[in-house]
């Protein structure tokens, strides 16, 4: 079963926090405060604008924030992708870094659903770094979310203080709202195609065009703090991921899960 089956305001009371629509100026600005706290981007390029927030929620798509008592403690931005695909395209969430994994993401994730259901959406996609190794559980695991696409770096560079110095890889996700299903979070049998070195670099990457049919890929267990204390070390490691996971995917081989412990699961297509 997949926590997308829970009920977002059922999540959001259990985090602490009600959600609502954002709808004025006051709301659009503390937005972009939020996520400008969040992401410390380059004063030249802010994550969003308080006037493209005004334009998006004008012409009908998502914006909701999560307020802890009087205080905005995370929020999320989406629109509409073509009429044909009844698609709704998540392009930025954040939660304050205090309230991290404390169901915040989750019960935003959850309203964005029960809203898009309501209108007729039938998927929502987003993309996310694949080094980040709770991201990848979130989304494949507890949203019961598909990886459909690797995407090398997708945004060009980014000038904020959570993404400076590194390509912005991407993983392309789809949400099936209709039927949701957990990825995998263990494989028998699975061949190393990516692993760890006692150093915390990777090692071991195995020619993807091997004959294994299942195949474990590591990350980082923290790549956040890696980047922090050794960039060239995280460099290492976002090299080594789009070497192996790229020519994976662009071959037919699908991530059906992802482990705790830092490892996606592969398999390819038969």
């Amino acid at each position: 079963m997949t926590e997308p089956q829970l009920d977002a305001s059922t999540v959001a009371q259990a985090a602490g926090v009600k959600l609502s629509e954002v709808t004025d100026l006051a709301g659009f600005a503390a937005v972009q405060q939020l996520f400008d706290g969040i992401w410390r981007p380059d004063p030249g390029n802010p994550t969003v604008t308080t006037e493209l927030l005004r334009a998006l929620t004008k012409s009908g798509n998502y914006l909701v924030a999560a307020h802890r008592d009087d205080r905005m403690v995370g929020a999320c931005v989406a629109f509409f992708g073509p009429p044909g695909e009844a698609m709704l395209h998540s392009h930025i969430a954040g939660v304050i870094p205090d309230l991290i994994g404390r169901g915040v993401g989750l019960a935003l994730k959850l309203h964005q659903r029960e809203w898009a259901l309501d209108r007729g959406v039938r998927t929502i996609t987003w993309t996310f770094d694949p080094l980040v190794s709770r991201n990848a559980y979130f989304n494949l695991v507890k949203l019961g979310a598909r990886a459909a696409e690797y995407l090398p770096d997708f945004y060009g560079g980014m000038h904020d203080g959570i993404n400076a110095g590194d390509d912005s890889d991407r993983l392309l996700i789809q949400w099936d709202l209709h039927s949701p299903e957990a990825g995998e979070t263990s494989a028998e049998g699975a061949v190393v195609a990516l692993g760890r070195a006692e150093d915390g670099g990777p090692a071991g990457a195995l020619d993807p065009a091997g004959d294994a049919e299942t195949l474990l890929v590591a990350v980082p267990r923290d790549v956040e703090t890696l980047r922090a204390k050794d960039p060239a070390l995280a460099r290492r490691w976002r090299s080594a991921l789009r070497k192996v996971l790229w020519p994976l995917m662009d071959g037919g081989a699908r991530i059906t899960g992802f482990d705790k412990a830092g490892w996606y699961i592969v398999r390819r297509a038969r």
